[in-house]
């Protein structure tokens, strides 16, 4: 499904080029394996070939899906008056589906409630977190350092908030 070379997006880890293809023996079973590097987080991952459909990966967004994530970011359309537990839930669902309209909202909601009070350490977690991934894939999408994806994000959550 990917070669070597292709830049995807792998939820709950953030965006990453494919540097090989490998194979490896895990549990005495050879399988090939894509090996992923991510530079934001300095990391490589190795992701077994024939589960893309199952882990979300996809390749990463175009122009056009950023735009979306833009207005997704700068809107308001969620309710944000549920539980606590029940959102944290629907928010990793979101993040778990490699959306990145969806990963938006999680960053827009979050960080709407944190103006108003502390995030507990969960919400705090997880609003890092889908940042860390959101930037990783604007690193990629838009060709920047990760400066200038995080100076991005500020700037385009400014005009959300109004501030």
């Amino acid at each position: 499904m990917f070669t070597i070379g292709d830049k995807i997006f792998y939820p709950m880890h953030g965006a990453g080029v494919i540097e090989g293809i490998e194979e490896k023996e895990f549990r005495g079973e050879k399988k090939l394996y894509y090996i992923m590097k991510i530079p934001t987080q300095n990391m490589n991952v190795m992701i077994p070939k024939g589960n893309e459909d199952k882990l979300k990966l996809r390749k990463i967004v175009d122009s056009d899906k950023l735009e979306e994530m833009q207005t997704a970011l700068t809107t308001d359309d969620d309710d944000l008056n549920v539980h606590p537990n029940q959102r944290h839930r629907v928010y990793m669902e979101k993040i778990k589906s490699g959306d990145i309209v969806e990963e938006a909202k999680v960053i827009r909601d979050l960080t709407r409630i944190s103006r108003n009070k502390t995030l507990g350490t969960a919400d705090k977690n997880m609003l890092t977190n889908a940042q860390q991934v959101l930037i990783s894939e604007l690193v990629m999408v838009k060709n920047i350092d990760e400066n200038k994806a995080h100076q991005y994000l500020d700037e385009v959550m400014k005009q959300g908030f109004g501030a």
